[in-house]
């Protein structure tokens, strides 16, 4: 099994190796260190780490019976986000993004008749889709004619949004009828949709006029009533993300 900070290393190693790869490139459309017009869309791809606000029923019940620890519903987040400039300094973003854990655990308190722990595996998956605002407290650019714009190096931002998230709890291998004590192999699982929200900051670093860093924390807000699988509890959405993304002017 992965561990925590093994998940963390891993996942910010792959997303620095991404953005490292176009550090050099420059677009044909560029001049010495501007672009022949003002952009107004951006695409781009962002990977990063969402810790898990570990809390709620369903959360705090797998805790309580399984081997699990709070920071084993931690997972990569990767996603793709358009943009298009609605004004000087503001952004409406439209974005995608995807996270999921996968954790082996035991029961706490039972083993089995050989005396070997029962197993089991907890997946945990997340997919907001969102639309916000993102604010910038300073020009992200500057026109110098009318044919000439130049990114600034770095444009700090404040932003917020929401929208819909889905998901996915799900838990599959052996577990114990505490009633009869028999040891039951089956798989339970509870998937919908639910509202969310988000506020986030960052601040986009120019790489070169075409191409820009985009260093990002989020924090999401939201909550799922599960089905009768998981008896209807409140399963916890929350969490902060940390991503690096990259990201393409137009």
């Amino acid at each position: 099994m992965i561990g925590h900070w093994s998940r963390v290393q891993a996942t910010f190693f792959l997303a620095a190796a991404t953005l490292l790869l176009p550090s050099g490139a420059s677009a044909q459309s560029t001049g010495p260190g501007f672009l022949f017009k003002q952009p107004t869309v951006r695409v781009g791809i962002l990977g990063g780490y969402m810790l898990a606000q570990a809390s709620g029923d369903v959360l705090d019940h797998a805790r309580d019976q399984l081997t699990l620890g709070g920071r084993d519903f931690d997972a990569s987040s990767w996603g793709v986000e358009v943009a298009a400039r609605a004004a000087k300094r503001l952004d409406v973003v439209l974005g995608f993004r995807f996270s999921r854990s996968d954790v082996r655990s035991e029961m706490r308190d039972w083993v089995d008749l050989d005396n070997l722990p029962i197993e089991q595996t907890t997946t945990f998956t997340r997919m907001p889709l969102t639309l916000g605002a993102r604010f910038y407290l300073r020009d992200p650019g500057r026109a110098v004619s009318q044919f000439a714009w130049i990114p600034e190096k770095f444009a700090p931002f404040l932003g917020v949004g929401g929208g819909v998230m889905w998901y996915r709890f799900k838990q599959a291998g052996d577990f114990v009828d505490i009633e009869t004590l028999d040891i039951l192999n089956f798989t339970i699982e509870s998937n919908g949709a639910a509202p969310t929200g988000h506020v986030f900051a960052g601040v986009d670093i120019s790489i070169n006029p075409r191409f820009l860093w985009t260093l990002e924390g989020r924090y999401s807000f939201g909550t799922a009533t599960t089905d009768f699988s998981f008896n209807y509890d409140q399963l916890n959405l929350r969490g902060f993300q940390a991503t690096i993304g990259l990201a393409a002017r137009f």
